[in-house]
């Protein structure tokens, strides 16, 4: 076995870790869910050796950078996490076009640059303001988020705990954090942890979790504990996090997550057409997001939502495996 040498670039969206890996490593197959399938294959010592410590931890982030489905797209991305590959990712999308743009990847124009992305759950159109030569914040147009099933009962050791399940690029369970007792603060994390975990596993336990029109976009990937906020210059505001994957506790308030949201808030006309969501995460960054417009995915009402927020660097790296080293692709402790 030779040595390993994995280069990658840093981003945080305000404050969850993003790794972007720049070495060239081709992605085989014609759509980026066929290339989610290759990296699960035959790319997965990559995927450890950036996430597993001691290169990385069990909340670290990244993606592979691919080409687009056609001439139509800007980038393709495949995102991954702790416990595998995901289907969407927010936050991920913000940092991506970000690095594409701050480092030349795509040609940046001021005040605004346009960029298609393609990412596993389908396409999302973007748009970054560019001042300076800098990206001030990225928004994206998701694909069509809807509501999946309301008022499931589900046992926990805080007891019988209501969930509804909503789509996002992933499926969601939320939950009311005052309904178990609790605040979304750092404080209350294992706890909040410990009860995603159930939440998730009670759903599918009870559910079918399966998108009606692409069968490979299914299960429950994270449970969202929310809160409601006093509202902020006339935006409806909530404050949440979301465990994922394998208790993965994202920092951000979860681009994809908070379309699930929007899905439920608009389902239960709690957030009027033209009002806006101020989002906040456990560590009090924020997303600016709302309901652009209705439309159906097969058959079943959804809307379309836009998502903004900011993404800053944070490092550049190379990393090493050497063939000798006994830790391997590493390792992960909480």
């Amino acid at each position: 076995m030779s040595r390993l040498s994995v280069e990658a670039t840093d981003y945080h969206t305000v404050g969850e870790p993003f790794r972007i890996i720049t070495s060239e490593i081709e992605l085989e197959g014609r759509g980026i869910l066929d290339k989610r399938a290759f990296a699960m294959d035959n790319l997965d010592h990559v995927r450890r050796l950036v996430i597993n410590e001691p290169r990385g931890h069990a909340d670290m982030y990244g993606c592979f950078v691919t080409p687009p489905e056609d001439d139509a797209g800007d980038l393709g991305v495949v995102f991954f996490h702790n416990e595998g590959y995901s289907t969407a990712c927010g936050h991920g999308t913000i940092a991506l076009v970000t690095w594409a743009l701050e480092e030349g990847v795509l040609p940046a124009t001021e005040p605004e640059t346009e960029v298609v992305v393609d990412v596993p759950s389908g396409r999302l159109p973007t748009v970054a303001r560019v001042e300076d030569g800098n990206v001030r914040w990225v928004r994206f147009r998701n694909v069509p988020s809807f509501v999946h099933s309301s008022g499931l009962q589900i046992e926990t050791r805080a007891g019988t705990v209501t969930a509804d399940v909503a789509f996002g690029g992933a499926f969601y369970a939320s939950v009311d954090v005052t309904s178990i007792g609790l605040t979304v603060e750092p404080r209350n994390l294992s706890e909040l942890i410990a009860l995603g975990r159930e939440v998730k596993q009670g759903v599918m336990q009870q559910q079918e979790i399966e998108h009606p029109e692409e069968p490979r976009l299914r299960d429950v990937y994270g449970t969202i504990f929310f809160e409601r906020l006093p509202d902020v210059d006339g935006h409806l505001c909530q404050r949440n996090v979301t465990i994922f994957a394998d208790g993965e506790v994202d920092r951000s308030p979860c681009g994809s997550g908070t379309s699930a949201r929007l899905a439920l808030l608009d389902a239960a006309g709690e957030l009027e057409r033209g009002r806006r969501l101020l989002h906040l995460g456990i560590v009090g960054g924020e997303f600016l997001a709302w309901v652009e417009s209705d439309t159906d995915v097969g058959g079943k009402p959804a809307v379309v939502t836009q998502v903004q927020g900011s993404a800053y660097l944070s490092g550049y790296h190379r990393f090493v495996l050497e063939p000798d080293d006994p830790i391997g692709t590493g390792f992960l402790l909480r």
